[in-house]
């Protein structure tokens, strides 16, 4: 690394507010401190506009801000003053810390304090010049403690079989009764979602209590025993998509989104978004039918971005 800029400081005594705004700015663009009033940053686009801003900032209180461009040969020595480990380290202990409280009833509770998380290693990582295997490190374990929540709020997940999948016929299941467990989570609204929206529009759902109780003529998913559930690596959205042949390239992607957020995998750059929303809409709406309806506006709009993105694509 050869190319850095220096940005050089000199603001008022009197103007406490002015010096705090500009150590706030250059401590969120992650320079650092060769000595008082002089910092440094990699020479990058994105780095050259915040020491930019924090120069205009300084001149409007008649401050003074020299923004110097340094080649150095030897500027790989600079790289050390960039060094993460620590706040990594901070940030990691802070996720096994949630890990080790988790529980089915903090799940949903704990959603808000893994957001907390998440934002802080962006913010981290936006600052991380120079990446390594902390910061690998720390985004793994975040996946494993979002997984580990969407687990903790449907506790009682059904087990996998593996057994071949029949394509039936959608027309024979038109006008039924529908029956999962209660407090629907991502699984199990997605594929509600399905139903409703590709398999049977006249879809009805009864919330169970327990697996036993669903009457003999309903058609159960997502659960031990059920019509439809988990089958080798797919959850019950993706038994039913096979079920049904529904190929569509953009049930493709919500599929994909609906198979991280329940048992892990390769993460969309939509999940967490989606997840915020869906533990918003279980936290406020305590009847079923209702966070049904809710989560299908959501998966509805989700499904148009992703068509619209095909046809883009094309």
């Amino acid at each position: 690394m050869e190319n850095w800029l220096t940005l050089i400081i000199g603001l008022p005594t009197a103007n406490a507010t002015a010096r705090m705004r500009a150590w706030r700015a250059l401590k969120a663009s992650g320079a650092a401190v060769l000595r008082d009033g002089a910092y440094l940053l990699p020479d990058s686009p994105a780095c050259r506009e915040a020491l930019v801003a924090v120069e205009r900032d300084i001149l409007a209180v008649n401050g003074t801000a020299y923004l110097l461009p340094i080649r150095d040969p030897q500027g790989e020595r600079f790289v050390q003053l960039f060094e993460r480990s620590a706040d990594y380290a901070k940030l990691l202990g802070a996720v096994a810390d949630c890990r080790a409280r988790l529980n089915a009833k903090n799940a949903l509770t704990t959603t808000k304090q893994v957001r907390k998380l998440r934002k802080a290693f962006a913010q981290l990582a936006h600052i991380d010049f120079f990446p390594g295997q902390a910061r690998q490190q720390l985004d793994a374990a975040l996946q494993e403690l979002e997984t580990a929540v969407s687990r903790a709020l449907s506790a009682d997940e059904p087990s996998s079989h593996e057994q071949p999948i029949a394509v039936l016929n959608r027309r024979d299941y038109r006008g039924q009764l529908w029956a999962t467990r209660k407090r629907p989570w991502v699984d199990r609204l997605a594929s509600a979602w399905l139903i409703q929206r590709c398999i049977d529009p006249a879809a009805r759902f009864l919330w169970l209590e327990s697996p036993q109780d669903c009457p003999a003529g309903a058609l159960g998913f997502d659960y031990d025993g059920a019509t439809f559930s988990h089958v080798g690596n797919r959850v019950t959205f993706e038994t039913l998509q096979a079920s049904f042949a529904l190929n569509a390239p953009g049930l493709q992607r919500v599929a994909a989104l609906v198979h991280y957020l329940d048992i892990g995998g390769v993460q969309p750059m939509e999940a967490a978004g989606i997840e915020r929303l869906l533990a918003g809409l279980r936290e406020t709406l305590s009847d079923d039918d209702q966070l049904l309806a809710a989560s299908c506006t959501i998966f509805d709009g989700l499904l148009a971005a992703f068509e619209k993105e095909g046809s883009n694509d094309e």
